[in-house]
Formats: structure tokens, C-alpha cells, sequence
């Protein structure tokens, strides 16, 4: 009777699609709980290639419908508030080019796309770089008011004289006294 039951099993092993009951392989671990890969990629994926920003670029002007602007301040949203050169305030709209990949604060010199139907609004077109900021102030692009190297634009004015109005000096008697 042994010899009947290898006989049979051997003839089962000879189709193809039948499973083996001899092999070990028959009931997996891995086969049964690891899912398949469905998605195009993680997180990386998401982030893109570093694409070299940090080498020079070329210094791109303002055209025709253009106009230079200062960050106030971030909105959230893809959004922030910007001064243009032309005097006027804005509500810029970040492009979805740029909305995830370049990061705007608030003082940064951007240059924004002016809208025909809209004057108080615009779109953010390129973030200019320091450097490129520092050469645009340079060619008598930006006025020479305009203050690079700060955080908020419009800040502090710098006729601080006097510097020593923030501290109160104590004489000894006077601490005694308290």
C-alpha cells in the first residue's frame, strides 16, 4: 500500500499546475502575508530629484506684465503677501511648479507675473536666489531702499540712535533701596 500512495504522487507531480505535496515550498509563510507593490514609489518618489539649484542660473529680468516684489509675509495656502517696486501690495498665488520644490519666507525678492483683470493680485514666477537679489539691486533693477539680508521686509529703520534707551541703569542706592 506505501508503494501505490509514491507511485500516485509521483504521478501528481508531472502536471504542471498541480502543487507539489511533497515540497517544502507548498506552504510559504512569505507567500501568504507579504502584499503586493501596487504604488509607483515612496516617499523619496514624491520628493523628486534634487535638481542642482545651487549652481549659477542665469539672472532672469522682468518683462513686459513682470514686476519685482518683497515678501511681507507667508499666507499659507501657496499664498503670501508681497510689496511690489511699483508701490502697490499684493496677494501673490505660489505656481504649483514651485509650491513644494522652492521655499518661500518672508524678505525674500521674488518676481511676480502682474494679472490684467486683477491689480491686487499676481502670481509668484521665480524666487531669486541672494546672490541674484544682491546683483539685481546691483543693475539699478531694485531701488536702493530695498533691504536684502532681513527676515521681514519694511522692518526697523536704521536711525537707532539711541541704543542704549532699552536698558534702565541701577546705582547701588537705588538697589538698596528696593
Amino acid at each position: 500500500m506505501g508503494l501505490s500512495w509514491v507511485i500516485w504522487a509521483s504521478k501528481l507531480n508531472r502536471h504542471k499546475n498541480a502543487p507539489s505535496l511533497l515540497s517544502p515550498q507548498h506552504h510559504s509563510p512569505e507567500s501568504e502575508t507579504m502584499p503586493k507593490n501596487k504604488g509607483k514609489g515612496g516617499k523619496n518618489r514624491k520628493r523628486g530629484k534634487n535638481e542642482a539649484d545651487d549652481e549659477k542660473r542665469e539672472l532672469i529680468f522682468k518683462e513686459d506684465g513682470q514686476e519685482y516684489a518683497q515678501v511681507l509675509r507667508m499666507l499659507g495656502n501657496g499664498r503670501c503677501e508681497a510689496m511690489c517696486i511699483d508701490g502697490t501690495k499684493r496677494l501673490c498665488h505660489i505656481r504649483g511648479k514651485m509650491h513644494k520644490k522652492v521655499w518661500i519666507a518672508a524678505g525674500d525678492i521674488i518676481l511676480v507675473g502682474l494679472r490684467d483683470y486683477q491689480d491686487d493680485k499676481a502670481d509668484v514666477i521665480l524666487k531669486y536666489m541672494p546672490d541674484e537679489a544682491r546683483l539685481l539691486k546691483a543693475y539699478g533693477e531694485l531701488p536702493e531702499n530695498t533691504r536684502l539680508n532681513e527676515g521681514i521686509a519694511g522692518g526697523l529703520d536704521e536711525e537707532d540712535d539711541g541704543a542704549g534707551d532699552d536698558y534702565i541703569e541701577f546705582e547701588d542706592e537705588d538697589i538698596d533701596k528696593i
